[in-house]
């Protein structure tokens, strides 16, 4: 057996859920903004998850993971407290730099929120001034708003609705930090490419340096295999060796959204399979079940 042990299992909604996994090594390692390669079991698939907090004195580290792909989905309905993860690999990627930086502003969408703060604590540990952003669709998606106002000295909630904080993108919080903060060093953004991109595209004609962490198709996580290349500027770099952390004003976001896409209809068969044989397990497991079921 794996001693890759699952601690806490928590879900946030019907898609996003936490898992606390016990690895005492890796917690003492692991640095804001790295990520670790994850199999659920020896035939999984390898999936890259980006550390969403680590405890050194527990031994554990935390991934937010969203249930939208086959492997997602599995782990959704495998992972439970006490059960264990096949393989845990990492820390991987460059850990995200400390600068001297005296005002931040960090931006978290969505599955982002949950890597952004990391970052976000080691801002306020080093004494910058922290501007927290996240954003969600609705008020029902929120998560960690508690933890993000212990170490934010602002916290701007956006959601699509309005059903929490201001109504829109969180390229409307950046807004309303700038409008307030005159002498912002730097933004940091997590979250979806469009996003991402969002934000470059809204601190750009401010000229204030803006990180953005890319998560391209990832395979082997040494580089090897080319699937995680991105364009940043007039270079290609890989971001499991590379990053994942790169100036957001030179990143190719189109080509990057593009790249996410190669594989979208691979990607639609395997659920579709992974969900038929759920089907047919339960159909299974309801006969056995019934009175009668079974064979004499």
């Amino acid at each position: 057996m794996s001693n890759f042990e699952i601690v806490t299992r928590e879900d946030f909604s019907e898609v996003t859920y936490l898992l606390e996994v016990r690895h005492p090594l890796m917690a003492r390692a692991a640095r804001p903004g790295q990520f670790v390669i994850v199999m659920l079991h020896e035939a999984g698939e390898r999936i890259p998850l980006t550390i969403a907090d680590f405890d050194r004195e527990a031994g554990t580290i935390t991934l937010v993971v969203q249930a939208v792909g086959k492997t997602t989905r599995e782990m959704q309905q495998a992972c439970r407290r006490g059960t264990h993860l096949h393989a845990l690999v990492g820390p991987m990627g460059v850990p995200s730099t400390t600068t001297h930086a005296k005002k931040v502003v960090c931006v978290g969408g969505g599955l982002g929120v949950a890597p952004i703060y990391p970052q976000a604590r080691a801002l306020k540990e080093s004494d910058a001034y922290v501007i927290g952003v996240i954003g969600f669709r609705n008020k029902d998606l929120v998560f960690w708003e508690e933890k993000f106002k212990a170490i934010c000295d602002e916290l701007i909630i956006c959601t699509d609705d309005g059903s929490a904080g201001i109504k829109g993108l969180v390229t409307e919080g950046i807004k309303q930090a700038v409008a307030r903060h005159s002498d912002i060093d730097e933004v940091i953004a997590i979250g979806p490419p469009i996003m991402m991109k969002g934000c470059a595209d809204t601190t750009r004609p401010f000229g204030i340096r803006t990180m953005v962490s890319l998560n391209p198709l990832m395979v082997d996580g040494t580089g090897m295999c080319g699937g995680c290349r991105v364009k940043i500027g007039e270079e290609v770099k890989f971001a499991c060796v590379d990053g994942p952390d790169f100036d957001g004003h030179k990143v190719d976001f189109d080509d990057l959204m593009r790249r996410l896409k190669r594989f979208t209809k691979e990607e639609r068969m395997a659920l579709e399979h992974w969900e038929k044989g759920c089907r047919l397990q339960q159909q299974i497991d309801a006969t056995a079940a019934s009175p009668g079921g079974g064979s004499e």
